[in-house]
Parts: structure tokens; C-alpha cells; sequence
């Protein structure tokens, strides 16, 4: 046990989630203050880029002891696409791995050399896609962001937990660089080797604050589920999500950004870069907007005009006139609710009496979750609200809105919690 999880485990944090440390908790100076934690413990290990020495790493860790903590580093903003670009391990037995999964594309000797081991991960569900892309999914996972969530600490970013409950500052400045940089710089692999230099003593200390909370089955059972969850589906209509796309109210505006979006994606994918690169949301809500007649008109919008070529400005000419060239019946149709009805804000004139019972719920979910100390999304979804109350059981009884919240793919400590608040609601 290293001293970072005796004197977490002792502390007086562990009676009340998101409590600063007190004197005495590891890496705290006797004033108070949290303590940087500049270097590995081990230093910073050689980047990982060969066969022989990935098997190496892989026996390392399939000897190693305890769980094993696991980031990735992506290159969002740069880059199309959420791959990894640095993969980061450590384990008691094994220390620290920093591998490149350029060079080593295929990690599903690891992945089956920790099998049956817990992986311990910060915020899990933004790096397990870009994992499974390289061989590596885990059977058990420990995620500290939501453990830290359920435990009701108001600030659950990596830096700011090892700071209040291990008493150790971690330098974030790298947090946000291209990762797809070659060789990567020598101060972002030292920041990388960091982020899991204390995750299984954060893990630890988590681990015993759920426990004292009564919470840690309910922890359990939202880390089984994020294990076991199968890969997102592909998003349909990805070009919805454009940033803005509320202003564009016209089917044949929809019709500009469907073209703009389809012609940038593929463009940003050929070349490998981040879309908005490319061109961006902004650019394309105007050009929707406007509707231009013309190359000069386009270059006049925001997001055209400037340090933009000839060549580039008709290829997105030519997308917009392309919808303009659309007959109406293969038009967009206006988006799709994603939960069953109008949108909330309209209930009190579609179905007043729904509107009451989702006034109602989110009253009793805010009040519980105050009660449990923890944020509502986590004790119960608002989509799962949204669509109870929307269509409620025939029979509302405790059993048939335990059933509908079950069908909802809701867990059971969220269906024992909250069951009996939403029953009082939709009554």
C-alpha cells in the first residue's frame, strides 16, 4: 500500500463526499496546502512502439497485482475521429506503460492478458470506444469520475479529485494538445504518466467513501452496466447536431446543411483532420440561412470569405446547390423528438395533465437527489422521466412504475430509489 492510500484511507474526507483534505492526508503540507506532483514516481517510462516491447509490457502486466489503471489520450479537435493516440497503464508489480497504438495497432494481447482484472478509468465511457477499437475492453471497471459523482463531490475532473481527496495537484496543461504529434514531446508523456499515477489510490479511497455512504452497490451496479453496454450505434442523421442547426427552421435549409455537413465530413476524413477544421458549424448555419445564389455571395457569409480559394469556395457552392436542386419530397423532414411526444415545453398545451406529472416528478427527483447527495441525472435520467410521464402505466401502483422504469434501462438501486417519489408524482 503506498502512502497516498494509507493516509487516504484514514482520512476524515472519507464522512463527506468532496470535503477538502485535512492535515495529515497525503501529499497536504502541514498548512493546508495540496502538493504538486511533478514526476512518476518511477520516471517516465520509454514509449512503447515495437512488438518486442509491447510483449514485454504484456507479461509485465499479466503478472502484476491488483487493479490496473487505464487512460487514452485522443486528438480531438485535430484529428477525424475519436482514436487513441497514447494509451497509458499502470499496475502494483507492473509500474507504468506509455504505449503508442500507432505503431502497435493491436492491443488485444494486453487487453486478454488483463483479462478478468479491474480496470480502473476517469470518466470510462470517453475512452472504452477508442479501447475497443485496439483489442482492449475490459470485463470490470471502476470509474472515478462517477464514483466521485455518486459521492456527491461537487467537482469530479480528475485534477480536482486526486486534490481533495489524495491532497496532490496534477499539471492539466497538456490536457487539450495534438496527440497525434510524432515523437510526442518529452513534458506531455511526464503529464500523460500522471494521470495514472494515483487512479488506483483515488480508486481505493473512493472505494471506502461509497462504502461509508452506503452507496457502493449502487456504484457497482453503474460500473457493471457501463462494462457490459454494447457499442454506441451510429448516430442517425449525424448533421442534426450541427451547432446552431436550432436557427435553420426551413426544410430546404435543412436540406443545405445536410449537403454542407455530408461534403466536409468527407473531406475532413480523407485528409484526417477534425471537421470543424475544415469548415465550420457556424459557416454552414450561414450559408443554410442564406441561401446563396452564387460563389461571390457565399464568399460575402461569415466563414467563407477569408483566406479561402476559388477551388474551395465552389465545392461548397456546388453542395449548396445541390439541395436548392432538390425536389421537395426528398427533403429533410424537421427532427425527431428523441423521447416519446412534443417537447416538454409544449406539454401544458398538448396534454396538460402530462405536464403536471413531469412538473411533479422533477420536483420529487430534485428533492431526492438533494436528499441522496448526488446530481439527478445520475439518479435518474430525464429521459427516463420525460418518457414515464409521458406514458405512465395504465395502472400507476409502485410495481408497474418499477417495471416501466426496468424497461427504460433503469438499475435497480435507481428503480428502488426512486420508484416510490415517481409513483407520488404521476398519481
Amino acid at each position: 500500500m503506498t502512502d497516498a492510500q494509507e493516509t487516504a484511507a484514514d482520512s476524515s474526507l472519507r464522512t463527506t463526499g468532496g470535503a477538502p483534505p485535512d492535515e495529515g492526508v497525503a501529499g497536504v503540507s502541514v498548512d493546508g496546502t495540496p502538493t504538486p506532483l511533478l514526476e512518476p514516481r518511477d520516471g517516465i517510462p520509454p514509449v512503447v512502439a515495437d512488438p518486442a516491447s509491447l510483449a514485454q509490457v504484456v507479461a509485465a502486466f499479466a503478472a502484476g497485482t491488483g487493479p490496473v489503471a487505464v487512460d487514452a489520450e485522443r486528438a480531438s479537435g485535430y484529428r477525424y475521429g475519436q482514436r487513441a493516440y497514447l494509451v497509458q497503464l499502470r499496475r502494483e508489480g507492473a509500474g507504468t506503460a506509455l504505449i503508442d497504438p500507432v505503431a502497435c495497432p493491436d492491443l488485444s494481447a494486453l487487453g486478454e492478458a488483463l483479462d478478468g482484472t479491474e480496470w480502473v478509468l476517469h470518466a470510462a465511457t470517453q475512452d472504452l470506444p477508442c479501447l475497443r477499437e485496439i483489442g482492449m475492453i475490459p470485463s470490470t471497471v471502476f470509474d472515478t469520475e462517477l464514483a466521485g459523482r455518486l459521492a456527491g463531490f461537487p467537482r469530479v475532473g480528475l485534477g480536482a479529485m486526486v486534490e481533495s481527496v489524495l491532497g496532490y495537484v496534477l499539471e492539466k496543461g497538456h490536457s487539450a494538445v495534438d496527440w497525434s504529434t510524432r515523437p510526442l514531446p518529452e513534458p506531455w508523456l511526464r503529464y500523460a504518466a500522471l494521470d495514472v499515477e494515483l487512479l488506483v489510490d483515488l480508486r481505493d479511497a473512493l472505494e471506502k467513501e461509497l462504502d461509508r455512504q452506503g452507496k457502493l452497490d449502487w456504484a457497482r451496479q453503474e460500473f457493471d452496466a457501463i462494462a457490459s453496454a454494447p457499442p454506441a450505434p451510429p448516430r442517425k442523421d449525424p448533421w442534426r447536431r450541427t451547432s446552431g442547426m436550432h436557427k435553420v427552421r426551413r426544410r430546404r435549409q435543412m436540406a443545405v446543411v445536410r449537403e454542407l455537413w455530408t461534403a466536409r465530413d468527407r473531406i475532413a476524413q480523407r485528409r484526417d483532420v477534425s471537421p470543424g477544421k475544415v469548415l465550420s458549424d457556424a459557416a454552414i448555419v450561414e450559408a443554410a440561412l442564406a441561401l446563396p445564389a452564387n460563389v461571390h455571395a457565399l464568399s460575402a457569409l461569415p466563414g467563407f470569405g477569408h483566406r479561402m480559394g476559388r477551388r474551395q469556395l465552389e465545392q461548397w457552392q456546388a453542395a449548396v446547390e445541390r439541395a436548392k436542386a432538390l425536389p421537395e419530397a426528398e427533403l429533410p423532414q424537421p427532427g425527431q423528438a428523441l423521447t416519446p411526444g412534443p417537447p416538454p415545453r409544449s406539454w401544458a398545451d398538448r396534454d396538460p395533465a402530462a405536464a403536471a406529472r413531469l412538473s411533479a416528478a422533477r420536483a420529487a427527483v430534485s428533492e431526492l437527489a438533494e436528499r441522496l447527495n448526488m446530481p439527478q441525472e445520475n439518479l435518474i435520467t430525464p429521459d427516463t422521466v420525460r418518457r414515464v410521464c409521458w406514458e405512465p402505466p395504465a395502472q400507476v401502483s409502485v410495481e408497474s412504475v418499477a417495471d416501466a422504469l426496468a424497461a427504460h434501462g433503469a438499475r435497480p438501486w435507481q428503480i428502488a430509489q426512486v420508484t416510490p417519489a415517481l409513483t407520488t408524482a404521476l398519481t
